[in-house]
């Protein structure tokens, strides 16, 4: 263990590669996460505008976040909704799994889809800055090929589910 936080910990690891060759790593243990695309109508989405510290700016970005000890990533999925969104869902179907990092993480990101969304009451947490916006196919379209969607897990969520 060289450093453990309140999401994950960084571990340096001694392991033998397929090649036989001994090599050191340094990786970061994650839990995983979850995002959501959530489809308001067959012609519109939830986004949220999110304030990043690590890059000091604000973007926008589909509702994910990390899982917690002993929760379903089903769970999950409704939970950041409704924290991220104040939307709640009447279906969270799962399409795939990515591995956005595989190069120094073992975060594992599962994508689902939510359907028969219902407004309810935000609970962003205190750490979080973020407003909700309803967006259709053709904006976010032209919000990526204007460079105004930079998130990667954002971008291949858009793309898994033919948005862009």
């Amino acid at each position: 263990m060289i450093h453990r936080t309140r999401i994950f910990d960084v571990v340096k690891k001694r392991v033998k590669l397929p090649n036989g060759n001994p090599s050191e790593l340094v990786i970061i243990e994650h839990p995983g996460a979850v995002l959501v695309v959530p489809f308001k109508s067959n012609n519109e989405i939830v986004m949220i505008r999110q304030y990043r510290p690590a890059v000091e700016k604000f973007i926008w970005e589909l509702p994910a976040g990390t899982l917690e000890k002993g929760e379903s990533p089903t769970n999950c999925a409704k939970r950041e909704l409704i924290e991220e969104t104040g939307y709640s869902a009447k279906k969270v179907l799962h399409l795939r799994d990515i591995i956005p990092v595989p190069g120094y993480s073992s975060e594992i990101l599962k994508f689902y889809a939510a359907f028969g969304l219902k407004k309810t009451v935000k609970q962003t947490q205190d750490d979080e800055v973020i407003r909700e916006e309803i967006f259709t196919k053709r904006q976010i379209r032209k919000m990526f090929e204007s460079g105004k969607i930079v998130d990667s897990k954002t971008i291949t969520a858009l793309a898994i589910v033919g948005w862009l």
